[in-house]
């Protein structure tokens, strides 16, 4: 696996795996996260996947204890990510997770699903047909806490922001901005298109693992109406 490791602050290490945003990086990105979970050791505090690379924060302390005075804290943990890399990548299964989402697309729910419609000549069933057959593929998480970078839209269904910008997005909301797609885990400002919400919280921070969705999941939206939404929200 090629990648570069470079300085970032003075306690973390960003391994470069590429430059293009396509699946191919996102399976070493994938690959990277695995191993670094399954050698989690003292000096590491955390690590944070991207698009196209991962960065690792290390204990600076435990950083010192690992040079055993022979070299830099930092050089002491670049090469100890490079002994996990090139030991482990050969074996490494990658486990990939389909998570299957119910969305009610358009109504309150979604009032600019005939904007979409409209500004790609189609009409709105189509817009939820073509968004919901196919699988997306989350990138990474970002710009609000549990919020997913998703692959995989249909050029046939994209849209430009809003000229301006909602002061407040409903939680759970579902938008699309360009050529891609996303939810809002939280109420959030936002200039998306929204095409419909589902009753499921992406972001739970009283729980140990507080986000739905990780880098690496497959999503599947599979659309919903009024009363099963409902139904979902207050079983």
């Amino acid at each position: 696996m090629d990648y570069k490791l470079c300085m970032l602050g003075d306690n973390a290490v960003m391994i470069e795996l590429g430059v293009e945003i396509n699946e191919e990086i996102q399976q070493k990105v994938q690959t990277v996260s695995c191993l670094l979970d399954e050698n989690n050791e003292e000096w590491q505090i955390e690590y944070i996947p991207t698009f196209t690379s991962v960065t690792v924060y290390y204990d600076p302390y435990q950083a010192y204890k690992l040079a055993n005075g022979n070299k830099s804290p930092y050089k002491a943990v670049s090469d100890r990510i490079r002994e996990i890399l090139s030991a482990s990548s050969a074996g490494t299964k990658i486990k990939q997770r389909v998570v299957e989402i119910p969305i009610c697309y358009g109504g309150e729910f979604g009032p600019d699903l005939s904007f979409v419609a409209k500004h790609n000549g189609l009409t709105p069933e189509e817009v939820v047909h073509i968004h919901s057959s196919r699988e997306y593929l989350v990138y990474m998480l970002g710009f609000a806490p549990g919020f997913p970078y998703l692959g995989g839209m249909s050029e046939r269904i994209a849209a430009p922001r809003r000229a301006t910008p909602r002061s407040k997005i409903p939680s759970r909301s579902l938008g699309i901005a360009g050529t891609q797609t996303g939810i809002y885990p939280i109420e959030t400002p936002g200039g998306w298109q929204l095409i419909g919400r589902t009753p499921l919280n992406l972001f739970q921070p009283e729980k140990e693992e507080p986000s739905l969705l990780k880098a690496g999941d497959k999503i599947k939206f599979n659309p919903i109406n009024a009363k099963e939404y409902y139904h979902w929200e207050n079983p």
